[in-house]
């Protein structure tokens, strides 16, 4: 609606016309108002729409590189060393590759000497995948942490081995007498088998760390050790005049076994097929020799809380050396 405001001021009405003020005067009609509201509205979405699409397209672009990266990276292997370099590499070099044919990556098998070596490499975080015993498992969260993928189903117990028919016949017989141990942290060979003894049997002895399974039962079979702390598995790989010649006096109470485990940089995805891909090799039968050189015949999933986190209640840290 339009109003017109003129002052002739004695002029005659054509000069009045001609230069009288015009005032326009506009009413905002809420039609129109609505309509431009709704016009922002629309160019705001539109804006953050193009926003969420160019988004969503680099993200697209980084899934086939980060793909690409993690088939590239050659990620590393290592195993407690219970018996010599040579041997870990022997039995779990096929296990390795069919890992790798499986998911596709690049893996390769890290040995250390000794079983000290391979802790310190675990608390420094080295490998990417682990085989360690329990009590590994529970030292790496502090610095380094591991996350257990598998373990297998049976229960692992430490034993003490004798000379067969020698005059050792129990573990009283070994009060002040020399024991040997692959390693101060083995844990069901010398480190829980040590604070039983201790505590529970009330012996003093000796230790002596020899780094491997194998050089204990060889220690004890010489007489250079009165008795040796060890697991049945190893034993039952020794050789048959070693084997034949000691005689078990003691056993420890069973637990969660040695953990295949992942480091925590290792990718979510990638822990998840790993964990699957065991699985799937254990439950072929032609996989069942190649599955028990590696200690896990049997595997199933493995969870820290449940499994491992109660070794930490056995008061043990005293004996870590």
């Amino acid at each position: 609606m339009e109003l017109e405001s003129c002052t002739p001021s004695g002029m005659n009405l054509a000069y009045s016309k001609l230069h009288c003020r015009r005032t326009v005067t506009t009413r905002r009609n809420p039609n129109v108002l609505s309509l431009n509201n709704l016009i922002l509205r629309r160019d705001k979405f539109m804006k953050r729409m193009k926003h969420a699409l160019f988004f969503v397209w680099c993200l697209m672009l980084l899934i086939p590189f980060s793909a690409a990266a993690q088939q590239g990276k050659t990620y590393t292997v290592s195993v407690v060393p219970q018996v010599r370099a040579a041997v870990v590499y022997e039995r779990w070099s096929p296990f390795v590759r069919m890992l790798s044919k499986e998911l596709g990556v690049k893996l390769k098998i890290k040995t250390y000497a000794s079983i000290p070596d391979f802790e310190e490499a675990l608390m420094r975080g080295e490998p990417d995948f682990a085989f360690m015993n329990p009590y590994h498992l529970v030292m790496t969260q502090k610095k380094a942490r591991y996350i257990p993928l598998v373990r297998n189903n049976k229960s692992l117990v430490g034993i003490l081995v004798a000379k067969k028919n020698g005059p050792v016949q129990s573990a009283r017989d070994l009060d002040g007498k020399k024991i040997a141990f692959p390693a101060p942290n083995a844990f069901a060979a010398s480190l829980y088998m040590r604070a039983l003894l201790k505590e529970k049997e009330k012996i003093n002895f000796t230790p002596s760390y020899v780094k491997t399974h194998s050089n204990v039962y060889r220690h004890v079979k010489l007489g250079t050790a009165d008795a040796g702390g060890g697991v049945n598995r190893t034993l039952n790989k020794q050789p048959r005049g070693v084997k034949n010649a000691l005689a078990i006096i003691y056993r420890t109470p069973g637990s969660a076994p040695h953990p295949f485990a992942a480091h925590k940089r290792v990718p979510k995805s990638l822990r998840k097929s790993m964990t699957r891909a065991i699985l799937e090799l254990a439950s072929d039968p032609a996989n069942k020799k190649m599955m028990g050189n590696v200690q896990l015949p049997r595997p199933k999933k493995a969870n820290y809380r449940k499994d491992y986190l109660p070794l930490k209640k056995l008061g043990l840290e005293k004996y870590v050396k």
